[in-house]
């Protein structure tokens, strides 16, 4: 009898210590986490910031009272790994400037002497959509310093659009139209115009598609500020201290869309 209730009870515990054993963790990944978290939500505010992973979406519209009416607004519609996608609609009416530059800034390697950078792999896909004639650019907007988060010294745009905009320039030709200081500089799979000049503030040096506009861009920038040091007197000592990419509009009606976006500084 004993040997036979022994036997039911060697049986018996391990199937109840299996009972109360813990269900196994399932893991989450990284990116549904992100996917969870990140505020979708769109924003109008002027200086409104939303941050995301390694990056932060700047409305920045530093411009608007220049508008006699108008408003702008942004968000971000996912986050995958690496890759954001955003997008941002405005509609601005009236004044000669500038009223934003909403954009999405890398927060991750910056602050890095151009010397010691290797690569800045790049990925941007866009599209945009207008009512009527426009005037803006789409563009990457990179800021170079003596110091690590010191002062702008040198500004660097890399254009993939200009809808009737103009850059920067210190020379004009004589229909009054902007006159590149290098022509047809082969980087990145595209040919570019460079332009030259001072927005009051720092140098700006402008990299302007020779023709068409560039929806889907995927390369590295690094040859951009090698071709600066090598031939503009960018100093290689200097410091990488901001990197964005969004567009300037000045009037009209758009909504630009990024299906994918993404930067790295290594």
């Amino acid at each position: 009898m004993f040997s036979s209730k022994l036997s039911l009870l060697v049986l018996f515990v391990p199937a109840l210590l299996s009972l109360a054993a813990p269900a196994p963790e399932l893991e989450v990944s990284s990116d549904l986490v992100a996917r969870q978290t990140v505020d979708t939500s769109q924003h109008c505010g002027q200086w409104d910031t939303v941050t995301a992973g390694s990056y932060t979406l700047f409305l920045d519209l530093w411009g608007k009272d220049g508008a006699t009416s108008g408003s702008q607004c942004s968000q971000i519609t996912s986050l995958s790994g690496s890759t954001i996608a955003w997008k941002t609609n405005w509609n601005w009416v009236g004044g000669s400037g500038v009223k934003s530059f909403s954009n999405i800034q890398l927060n991750q390697g910056i602050n890095k002497q151009l010397s010691q950078i290797k690569s800045m792999p790049t990925t941007w896909q866009w599209s945009q959509s207008t009512s009527g004639s426009i005037i803006a650019d789409v563009a990457y907007d990179l800021f170079t310093s003596n110091t690590a988060g010191g002062s702008n010294v040198n500004e660097i745009m890399i254009w993939l659009a200009n809808f009737n905009a103009g850059p920067i320039s210190a020379v004009y030709n004589s229909d009054g139209t902007p006159k590149p200081v290098a022509s047809n500089i082969s980087l990145g799979g595209h040919t570019w115009n460079l332009y030259s000049g001072s927005n009051g503030a720092n140098n700006v040096f402008s990299f302007l598609p020779t023709s068409g506009t560039i929806t889907s861009f995927s390369t590295d920038i690094l040859p951009f500020f090698t071709y600066l040091t090598q031939h503009n007197g960018v100093s290689t000592s200097q410091f990488l201290v901001t990197a964005q990419a969004g567009t300037e509009p000045t009037t009209g009606t758009a909504t630009l869309t990024t299906s994918a976006y993404s930067l790295a500084i290594n």
